[in-house]
């Protein structure tokens, strides 16, 4: 009586792997060609980050770091930053993990806007996707390494199809949300002009909810980033490789170095991205104090 009963067992795992089994056999080519797309993505953004001198990349941060958030101080400090990681030594690393998150975004932007989209429009929608995304931000990220591996091997694809799952949450999440906290007066005055239901959700809802869903791509920038040293496991290179051979060889400073190297262009990516919401934010605010 004390222990569980063991009569009924729901055998999900069997039913897990004989799906993942059905999908390699009859959907192989259409994964195989999903990667090499993926890789193509992927490997032109890491040709353009590594073609591009060190130091005119350095200043175009700083000075997405001035004119985006209107600082000089945070430009210069930006400029820093990267100089550290190049000092580091690990310049090119850097510009491969930055080329796997942009790929990630990139890709989780086109999925993600759509169905944010769709959710906002769309109650019943909603409902189903819901679960879903609850789903996926919940569950542990190294079990999307599993079919990640099984579908497309070892390497940056599937190190970035795991990335994209993982972070693409947000960005539907908050496009929903900002979609749906449009003023509705604003919506009925589109209406009443005779605007078609396109011409209101391009028109008047995106840009009204634009804040909102910069701050979902900020979100899922930051996730994608996160993924970095997960994705090394599978052999996805870059300064996430460096941590995981700092743990296996015992390196702390190594380790540290790689680490501090992550954190920065975190803090880069993060102040330039959530930039774009803040700045919409502040010249609504402003708008509004001067109708009254």
């Amino acid at each position: 009586m004390i222990k569980f009963p063991e009569i009924i067992n729901i055998p999900l795992a069997e039913v897990v792997d004989n799906l993942m089994d059905w999908l390699l056999t009859h959907l192989g080519g259409f994964f195989d060609v999903v990667g090499l797309i993926i890789l193509r993505v992927v490997m032109a953004f890491e040709d353009v980050f590594l073609y591009i001198p060190w130091f005119v990349l350095v200043l175009l941060v700083g000075l997405a770091g001035w004119k985006l958030i209107k600082s000089v101080k945070t430009g210069i400090l930006f400029m820093t930053l990267m100089m550290i990681i190049g000092f580091f030594g690990y310049w090119e690393l850097a510009m491969q993990t930055l080329a796997l998150v942009v790929s990630s975004v990139v890709f989780a932007l086109l999925i993600g806007l759509p169905m944010g989209v769709l959710m906002a429009r769309n109650n019943q929608a909603e409902i189903i996707l819901k679960p879903i995304l609850d789903g996926m931000q919940t569950m542990p990220s190294f079990v999307y390494l599993i079919p990640a591996l099984m579908f497309f091997g070892m390497g940056k694809v599937p190190s970035l199809f795991a990335t994209i799952i993982y972070a693409v949450p947000p960005v539907i999440r908050l496009t929903n949300v900002g979609i749906r906290t449009v003023d509705v007066e604003a919506v009925e005055a589109a209406k009443a002009f005779g605007a078609t239901s396109r011409q209101i959700l391009y028109d008047v809802q995106l840009p009204l909810a634009k804040p909102t869903i910069m701050v979902g791509i900020n979100q899922t920038t930051m996730m994608a980033l996160s993924m970095v040293v997960i994705g090394s496991m599978i052999g996805a290179k870059g300064l996430g490789m460096e941590v995981l051979l700092a743990i296996g060889r015992i390196e702390v400073g190594r380790g540290f170095e790689a680490g501090i190297s992550i954190v920065f262009l975190a803090i880069i990516i993060d102040r330039i991205t959530f930039s774009f919401s803040e700045k919409k934010t502040k010249v609504k605010n402003k708008t509004q104090e001067d109708k009254k």
